[in-house]
């Protein structure tokens, strides 16, 4: 156990002796290659149609089951509204 404890403490103590220090400022980068450039406008113009067409898409379903609850409910009242034959007389009721 001891000998582990040793080896992984000189692994990482030889990790910071290695280790780069960090800048003070920024720095842009000038000099990328053109085949390690992106161009923005098309990644953002595919974001926002995506986020568009996800919500008239939801939108729209939404419309469609409102339209069926709508639907649902207006048959339901109609039922219920309708008058029932009273059970012991055989009369509808009121």
């Amino acid at each position: 156990m001891k000998t582990l404890l040793t080896t992984v403490c000189t692994l990482i103590a030889g990790a910071m002796l290695r280790a780069q220090p960090g800048q003070s400022e920024f720095r842009p980068v000038t000099e990328i290659p053109a085949s390690e450039q992106l161009p923005s406008q098309p990644l953002v113009l595919a974001a926002y149609a995506f986020v568009w067409f996800a919500f008239l898409a939801y939108a729209f379903v939404m419309w469609r089951k409102l339209g069926k609850v709508e639907q649902d409910l207006s048959a339901l009242s109609a039922q219920v509204s309708k008058p029932r034959p009273d059970r012991a007389t055989g009369a509808n009721r009121p």
